[in-house]
């Protein structure tokens, strides 16, 4: 099952998905000592998992009996499964190979930019080419959904503070990414961000480190790897980062890319207009945005 976010009647709102069919999360009876979850899956995610649990086995039942259905994940106009996240923090350089590729030294520790809420797009919606790039680049990524408030906490305690996972495609101006000692400006592009389709709860992925990742662009395979191939694993990500910065609940991590990103192929290749880049994640599903210019 996955927590979804989809557009309907010009309000965004949450549902829960299970096998393609998508119930309105407004349908759900969560009972008066937790948040309703009918504005944002952030919502459901405040539960905790294990009122989560109770109320995607009450979903489950509602969706088999085809009760509070308002459509499937190909009649709906999803968006960013959390579309309002207070941080949106990223590893670069996260699997040995890319670094490789790329030219860099092993990094000592994780290394953290930002993206922001301006960046996010859903599966389907389109990643737009701006004008002052000529050089837009794609990264495939595991993305973590934060549960909980977590500060200060060891790789042994961050697995624990999870909410669920997610696909992210890191979408990179390489030319305005370079052009400076930081990467926020090649990053944090409108639309760099697209994020989903939705999130698996981390009660259902049983190990974040053992997942297959494949990025695919016009159907062709550019990017094939294994998170057991990143350098720092998810609870040693979230552990760094928790000592300086307090994680909040629905803050989102991307983990990094493996090898095989468009910069450095030979020769390059750019998203173009008329492009369909589509990137797959074991277990969690496949986000796909067409590509556009502006």
């Amino acid at each position: 099952m996955r927590l979804v976010s989809y557009r309907l009647d010009g309000a965004v709102r949450a549902g829960i998905e299970m096998d393609g069919r998508v119930l309105a999360a407004a349908a759900l009876e969560v009972g008066r000592d937790g948040p309703t979850p009918g504005a944002t899956v952030r919502d459901l995610l405040l539960l905790g998992p294990q009122r989560l649990a109770e109320v995607l086995d009450s979903a489950r039942s509602l969706i088999q009996n085809g009760k509070g259905l308002v459509g499937t994940m190909g009649e709906l106009q999803l968006v960013a499964p959390l579309p309002d996240p207070d941080k949106i923090l990223c590893l670069g350089q996260n699997y040995s190979e890319h670094v490789a590729e790329m030219g860099s030294q092993r990094p000592d520790a994780p290394n953290i930019f930002a993206k922001f809420r301006n960046g996010l797009v859903g599966s389907g919606e389109a990643i737009r080419l701006p004008a002052a790039s000529a050089q837009v680049d794609y990264e495939g990524e595991l993305a973590v959904v934060m549960g909980s408030r977590c500060r200060r906490v060891s790789p042994d305690e961050a697995l624990g503070h999870v909410g669920g996972y997610t696909v992210m495609n890191d979408v990179s101006a390489r030319d305005l990414q370079f052009r400076t000692g930081q990467y926020t400006i090649g990053k944090a592009v409108d639309t760099f961000c697209p994020l989903g389709p939705g999130i698996v709860p981390a009660s259902e992925v049983e190990d974040p480190q053992r997942l297959g990742l494949v990025t695919l662009l016009n159907g062709e395979v550019m990017q094939s790897g294994n998170t057991h191939d990143m350098l720092f694993s998810v609870a040693e990500a979230i552990s760094f980062i928790s000592q300086v910065i307090t994680l909040e609940c629905g803050d989102v991590i991307a983990t990094g890319t493996p090898a095989g990103v468009g910069y450095k192929r030979v020769p390059p290749r750019f998203l173009r207009p008329g492009d369909l880049i589509e990137v797959e994640v074991e277990g969690i599903g496949r986000l796909s945005n067409p590509v556009v210019q502006g």
